[in-house]
């Protein structure tokens, strides 16, 4: 007759060894558990700081024109953006004026008046002040540096403006590259008065992105995972006029501005 052994107890160290060989599964499998972990908790805090940037006129249809994204930093009375989604000029002969518009529960959202507190059309970054009323929940900017090519990110913003409702969507990937914003072209035909410019002038590094956005996802935070952390500005137009200048069609990359050049804009409206 055999009698089944009963199961012994595991030691500390198996235990420990059993452990970290189960955390160590989903990244030998390739999949990203952590990432999604980190975004469930980090995305409800990052999306109340999420705004759509426009301008709203009363007598037109809609009211409300789509530009692109932004969101709140500093003392909650400061927008952050491209400057390329700033308007040309705002017809106030007409009642338009520069707004952001703060979703809400459902497809609702709430319009705010902003002006422009501070802009740099060379790095396409603005900030808007809005006009009074209770600050907003800000989100908090990393200090310069210390981002790396493969390190995880998200963005989250309005890829297809409020064609979808007033939403914001998440999108997740890796800093592919950190590349200059302007490159030499071996055919001087392939050189643009946009490109020229960047080469005539300080040619500073971007952040291109394996994952897919659109151009309602300019001005979108780009940010750390876990913490929450800003490190970039989402940015769909003024890079890839440089980048991308020779390109009969566009590309699916995305780049996006590092918050040190916001850090300094920012000095400038303080």
């Amino acid at each position: 007759m055999t009698i089944a052994s009963s199961p012994q107890p595991v030691p500390d160290r198996g235990r420990r060894r059993l452990l970290a060989q189960a955390l160590a599964l989903p990244v030998a499998l390739g999949l990203p558990a952590l990432v999604h972990a980190d975004l469930v908790t980090t995305v409800p805090r990052i999306k109340p700081s999420v705004v759509a940037v426009g301008t709203y006129q009363r007598t037109r249809s809609p009211a409300f024109q789509f530009r692109g994204t932004g969101f709140v930093v500093g003392d909650g009375q400061l927008v952050a953006t491209n400057a390329h989604v700033l308007p040309e000029r705002i017809d106030s002969d007409k009642m338009e004026a520069l707004v952001i518009v703060v979703p809400g529960e459902g497809q609702t959202g709430s319009v705010r008046q902003v002006t422009v507190g501070a802009s740099d059309r060379s790095r396409d970054l603005a900030v808007l002040k809005l006009g009074g009323g209770p600050p907003l929940p800000a989100l908090r900017l990393a200090r310069a540096g210390g981002v790396q090519e493969g390190q995880t990110v998200a963005f989250t913003g309005f890829p297809i403006g409020n064609v979808l409702g007033m939403t914001p969507v998440t999108h997740r990937g890796i800093v592919a590259a950190i590349t200059p914003i302007g490159i030499p072209q071996a055919n001087a035909r392939d050189l643009n008065p946009a490109l020229i410019r960047r080469l005539a002038n300080d040619v500073f590094r971007v952040y291109q992105l394996d994952a897919t956005a659109y151009p309602g996802n300019s001005g979108s935070p780009l940010y750390d995972p876990a913490s929450g952390e800003v490190i970039g500005v989402l940015n769909m137009v003024f890079v890839k006029s440089t980048k991308e200048s020779v390109l009969s069609d566009p590309s699916g990359i995305s780049y996006a501005i590092p918050v040190e050049y916001l850090h300094r804009l920012l000095g400038e409206v303080r």
